[in-house]
C-alpha cells in the first residue's frame, strides 16, 4: 500500500503520493475526476500516476547517451523497452516530505551523482490547493561542482472524457521518428481539435502557455511559465498527457545533429550552486 498526503480545499481532493516518484495519484472536483486518478493508497506504479515530476531532464534522451563539456556520459535506459532514458529520474525516486497542511504539501528529492545521472541535484515540489484549482512549483538546483544541463516539467494526464477538446496556440511542432525522437520542426499553430481519434506524440515550442481542455462535465485551463509543451494521447488512451516542459525531446542529442545550441533548444545550463524554478496552475471549474 502506497504512503499518501490528502489535500483538500473546497470541493477538490488531491492525494500525493511522495515516496512514488514525488507523483500525484489523483485530484478531483467533487466527485469528478481532472486527472487520471486513482486512490493514493491504491496506486501501484507511477506510470499510472495522475500526474509526476519531469526533472532533471523531461521526455527522451535518446538511447540513454549524451555529451557534455567534452564529455560523453552513458545512462541507464529506464522507459523498457526502449533504449532511451525517459522523463529524468526524479518520477523513479521516493521524495520526502518537508512541510504539509489541509491544502499544501512541500516535498524534495535530494540526487547524489550516479548511473542514472552523473550530477548532483535538488528537486523541490510544491503543491497547493485553491478555490480556482490546483498549482505546482517545482525548483531544480545544481549542488555539483561543475555546470550541469538541467531542465524540467510536469506530466498530468488529464481524463479523456466524450466531447473532451483541447484547444492551444504554438509556433512550431518536432516531427517524430519511429523510435519517438524529434527529426526536424516544422511551422504549426497548435491544436484546435477533439480528443476521441486525436493521435499525437509531439512537443510543440512557441507556445503562450496556456491550453484549455473542456468536455461536458469539466472546464479545464493550464496555465504555465514554461514555454514548450508535450502532448500525449490516442484513441486507444483515456487520458490525455499535457506536459509544460522546457526544453525540445533529445534536446541534448539534437545540439549534435542540428548544430543549434543547448540553449536554443531550451536546455538550461545551471552553474554550481544555481537553481530554476517553472509553475503550472491547473484551473478547474464545472461546465454549467
Amino acid at each position: 500500500m502506497t504512503t499518501t498526503l490528502q489535500l483538500n480545499h473546497a470541493s477538490l481532493r488531491c492525494d500525493l503520493a511522495p515516496a512514488l516518484g514525488g507523483s500525484m495519484a489523483g485530484l478531483w472536483l467533487d466527485d469528478v475526476p481532472v486527472l487520471r486518478s486513482t486512490p493514493g493508497p491504491a496506486l501501484q506504479q507511477v506510470s499510472e500516476a495522475a500526474s509526476y515530476p519531469l526533472v532533471p531532464f523531461s521526455n527522451r534522451i535518446g538511447h540513454a547517451a549524451f555529451s557534455w563539456a567534452g564529455r560523453r556520459h552513458t545512462l541507464l535506459p529506464n522507459g523498457a523497452p526502449e533504449p532511451h532514458a525517459i522523463h529524468g529520474i526524479g518520477w523513479q525516486r521516493p521524495w520526502t516530505v518537508l512541510q504539509a497542511d489541509a491544502r499544501q504539501a512541500h516535498i524534495a528529492y535530494d540526487h547524489q551523482a550516479d548511473a542514472a545521472w552523473p550530477f548532483d541535484f535538488t528537486a523541490e515540489q510544491v503543491f497547493e490547493l485553491s478555490d480556482q484549482g490546483m498549482a505546482l512549483r517545482m525548483t531544480l538546483s545544481n549542488q555539483s561542482e561543475m555546470p550541469m544541463p538541467a531542465g524540467l516539467g510536469f506530466h498530468p494526464n488529464f481524463v479523456k472524457r466524450r466531447g473532451s477538446h483541447l484547444r492551444f496556440t504554438a509556433g512550431g511542432r518536432w516531427e517524430m521518428d519511429a523510435s519517438k525522437l524529434p527529426t526536424h520542426r516544422v511551422t504549426a499553430t497548435g491544436l484546435d481539435t477533439d480528443c476521441a481519434e486525436l493521435d499525437i506524440n509531439h512537443c510543440f515550442d512557441g507556445w503562450t502557455g496556456d491550453v484549455e481542455l473542456r468536455d461536458a462535465l469539466l472546464r479545464i485551463r493550464v496555465r504555465s511559465t514554461l514555454q514548450r509543451l508535450v502532448v500525449f494521447t490516442n484513441p486507444t488512451r483515456d487520458f490525455v498527457a499535457i506536459e509544460p516542459v522546457s526544453h525540445v525531446n533529445n534536446a541534448l542529442q539534437l545540439t549534435e545533429t542540428t548544430g543549434a545550441s543547448a540553449e536554443a533548444l531550451g536546455v538550461i545550463v545551471l552553474q554550481p550552486g544555481a537553481s530554476m524554478s517553472a509553475h503550472m496552475h491547473i484551473y478547474i471549474e464545472h461546465q454549467p
